[in-house]
């Protein structure tokens, strides 16, 4: 069996050439001003081409582990 043949540097940078990473292209929502991937629904508040797609979806904080007897006794305490 032969070997192959070695490519030199100059070879194999060219081939990979057009391997660099490009970063997402965002725009700004119309709605919130907040920043969306191109084509895509916000996703803090659901708008697309100035449109309601989605209805309600706003963010809610995250809620505590605690039940509704538990706040009660807390806030009676």
């Amino acid at each position: 069996m032969s070997s192959r043949m070695r490519s030199n540097k100059r070879a194999t940078n060219d081939r990979r050439s057009h391997h660099a990473l490009t970063a997402p292209r965002l725009s700004l929502c119309s709605n919130c001003q907040e920043y969306h991937l191109r084509h895509n629904i916000c996703q803090n508040c659901g708008f697309y081409r100035g449109k309601q797609v989605i209805k309600d979806n706003v963010k809610q904080p995250a809620e505590s582990n605690q039940t509704a007897t538990e706040q009660k006794e807390e806030t009676t305490v």
